[in-house]
């Protein structure tokens, strides 16, 4: 009998206790348990040599925002009177423009790619806003890779500072198909929502190690040889804790990543016996392994589906609700005309996932899916109704 327990849309599972006691112990030995201690610095090299990057690029952080933060000053430094604005895109979480206020500009928000879901830097470089601009934030929505290559483009074409909020990437740029430049830096998010995760962290990506200086800088108060503080900054330091949970994460990342996989193949088979349409469901590699989207025609129907499965005991979430416009604390914020992210946020449902999740639990999530499918697609429904207008 299938279990009826209520699934959540994110099931993570962190290192157990046994897999992180050796790093423990190491830090008891060491004594040192912050400002870049000897596991922080093992998980940046490790990090690195994962990443296929040289030496001393890697700045891990207590977040993913802090690392975004830190990766701001660094690189962009402060808002200024005359370059006031953070670009960002709408369609993103929350804490890309909360990293960018904490650096004080104000985020502008502008619409996304239908391909990328995320800013489209030719239309950027057209941007009537461009000489009030200090930085672009480009978001790697829901870990899919990014064209990094011309992000550094128009960062050498515009002169303006180009951050990429990459939180979720990290399989991307382990697998190459995302590739860092020297002159773009990358924030990865270690939130155990992720598909790499120590419970609450980040890392900073700068191929560049004399960059990559800088924002280590930015994680410790502004220091840099000295406790003199020369740079703005924040207090972002990973501590050596997080670092042990993160090294016994490393050590079983290739099982981890394998049983996502497998939870993605049960997702796939599961929508196949139901005769759910090949494109109904988007994962791995597509999107980061944490996640299963569905997209629906549009918000209502989405909002149809959520109800649906929330009365089979299931949570369905918007993982960027409704785009950062809708948010009571951005409402005032600047923004540009936003259909794509208006399409985009209402209707892009994550389902439950999990490297755990069992696959009698993804056939009830998809058995609701089938039991409300959407019988005609967006576009054929635009066909009907122009027919039956000129009829």
């Amino acid at each position: 009998m299938a279990s009826s327990r209520r699934l959540l849309p994110c099931e993570p599972i962190l290192p157990t206790a046994d897999a992180i006691a050796p790093y423990l112990r190491l830090i008891d030995k060491a004594r040192m348990y912050s400002n870049q201690g000897p596991l922080v610095r093992l998980l940046q090299q490790r990090m690195a040599t994962l990443l296929s990057l040289p030496a001393d690029t890697l700045v891990a952080a207590s977040s993913g925002t802090a690392a975004l933060t830190a990766a701001i000053l660094a690189h962009a430094g402060e808002a200024s009177t005359e370059r006031p604005l953070a670009l960002c895109p709408a369609y993103t979480f929350v804490a890309t423009a909360t990293a960018a206020r904490h650096c004080g500009y104000e985020p502008y928000l502008a619409d996304v790619s239908a391909q990328t879901w995320t800013l489209d830097p030719d239309q950027v470089t057209r941007h009537p806003m461009l000489a009030r601009i200090g930085v672009v934030i480009p978001v790697s929505a829901y870990g899919r890779p990014l064209d990094v290559a011309a992000w550094s483009r128009f960062q050498q074409e515009t002169s303006i500072p180009v951050v990429i909020d990459a939180a979720a990437a990290i399989e991307a740029l382990a697998t190459g198909t995302m590739r860092p430049e020297p002159n773009v830096p990358l924030a990865l998010s270690f939130h155990a929502t992720k598909a790499f995760g120590c419970g609450e962290g980040g890392c900073i990506v700068w191929s560049d190690p004399a960059l990559a200086a800088d924002a280590r800088q930015a994680t410790n108060f502004g220091f840099g040889d000295s406790r003199n503080s020369t740079a703005a900054s924040l207090n972002g330091k990973m501590s050596e804790y997080h670092a042990a949970v993160a090294l016994a994460e490393l050590d079983g990342w290739a099982a981890k990543r394998a049983a996502f996989a497998r939870a993605a193949q049960a997702y796939r088979a599961a929508a196949a016996r139901e005769g759910l349409p090949a494109d109904t469901l988007m994962a791995h590699p597509d999107v980061a392994s944490a996640y299963i989207l569905h997209r629906r025609r549009d918000a209502r129907s989405a909002e149809r589906l959520r109800v649906a499965l929330d009365a089979a005991n299931i949570e369905a979430r918007l993982w960027y609700g409704h785009g950062l416009h809708r948010h009571d604390h951005l409402l005032n914020a600047p923004r540009d005309a936003l259909p794509e992210t208006e399409r985009l946020a209402g209707a892009m449902l994550g389902l439950p996932m999990g490297c755990g999740l069992g696959a009698a639990d993804i056939a009830r999530v998809v058995a609701v899916l089938a039991a409300n499918r959407e019988e005609i697609a967006p576009e054929t429904e635009t066909l009907v109704r122009e027919l039956s207008v000129q009829g």
